[in-house]
């Protein structure tokens, strides 16, 4: 299996600004105030791209499917920063579902040395356009100087 598999099967898109390659599987009925009561994605990052930084208002829900592991900077509302790696090693501190925190900057990358992620993003109520919000490499560096050169590694304009 490789990437141009997956984004044949799958019929994989580019995700606009953030980066990588998607397609929503699942959308719910419409709430009152016009977004889906959830969505779900499935998404596909190679080695040569990343998931720029970027937040959302509510809680999103990170999946490992297939491939290398996929690491994840999260920088908190309160300040502090982790990082999170998505994949099979669950004995080894991996992990293969992941909760990112409503308003927490996330980004994210295939791990040094791998080659591909294939991974899924579910979100209740479901994502909408308006609700994201790419993130400033300054404004980040400024929040969070202790995480600059990651940072630097996960923004783009």
């Amino acid at each position: 299996m490789t990437p141009e598999d997956l984004i044949a099967h799958y019929g994989l898109e580019p995700i606009p600004r953030e980066g990588g390659l998607f397609r929503q599987t699942w959308a719910g009925p419409p709430r009152p105030d016009g977004r889906p009561e959830g969505t779900a994605i499935v998404a596909l990052l190679t080695a040569g791209d990343f998931s720029a930084l970027h937040r959302l208002p509510t809680d999103e829900i990170w999946h490992f499917h297939l491939g290398d592991p996929l690491e994840l900077l999260l920088l908190a509302p309160d300040g502090t920063a982790r990082t999170a790696v998505l994949g099979p090693d669950v004995l080894g501190g991996q992990q293969v579902q992941l909760t990112v925190p409503a308003r927490t900057w996330m980004g994210a990358r295939v791990v040094t040395g791998g080659a591909w992620t294939l991974f899924g993003c579910t979100m209740a109520p479901g994502f909408t356009y308006e609700g994201y919000e790419h993130g400033d490499a300054a404004q980040l560096t400024a929040r969070y100087p202790e995480q600059a050169d990651r940072i630097r590694e996960l923004s783009r304009p």
